[in-house]
């Protein structure tokens, strides 16, 4: 991932380093398992936790950030409902990240907890539009119609 990615994400120059190993890792696991959407999901998570302060991902095991991440970005997305696609149980994400399921599960409740909105998740597609247009305009979510025109 190069310097303009972590740009366009606002990942404070003193963890790029630290975001750039996990979003290799969620980059990869992400087209290797899912798609480019949740690759792109994933690195607006990881680009708002690198922005808080002070950072959790700072510390810990970068592929257990990942997975978690993955796993966060699953629950609200229906990553884990059989009718949808893509599909994934916990099971299989956690061996596919090489990751404990727990550590995975119990590394997503976190990065839920700091990033809640009022007291919860919510997918921000099914937000009004002018919100939806609000949190494009401050990074907080991809703007994914604008990339499939391109």
């Amino acid at each position: 991932m190069d310097d303009a990615a972590l740009d366009a994400l606002r990942v404070p120059r003193e963890l790029r380093q630290r975001a750039r190993e996990i979003l290799e890792i969620t980059d990869d696991a992400c087209h290797t398992h899912l798609n480019a959407e949740y690759a792109q999901c994933c690195r607006v998570l990881v680009g708002r936790l690198a922005r808080k302060r002070p950072s959790p991902l700072a510390r810990g095991d970068a592929r257990i950030w990942a997975a978690g991440a993955i796993y966060a970005t699953g629950q609200v997305n229906f990553l884990f409902d059989r009718s949808q696609d893509p599909h994934l149980n916990t099971d299989q994400l956690a061996e596919r990240l090489g990751v404990l399921k727990t550590t995975m599960a119990n590394k997503a409740a976190l990065i839920n907890k700091t990033l809640e909105i009022d007291g919860s998740l919510f997918d921000a597609r099914m937000l009004p539009s002018e919100l939806r247009d609000e949190a494009r305009r401050q990074g907080l979510i991809p703007d994914l119609d604008t990339r499939r025109a391109a």
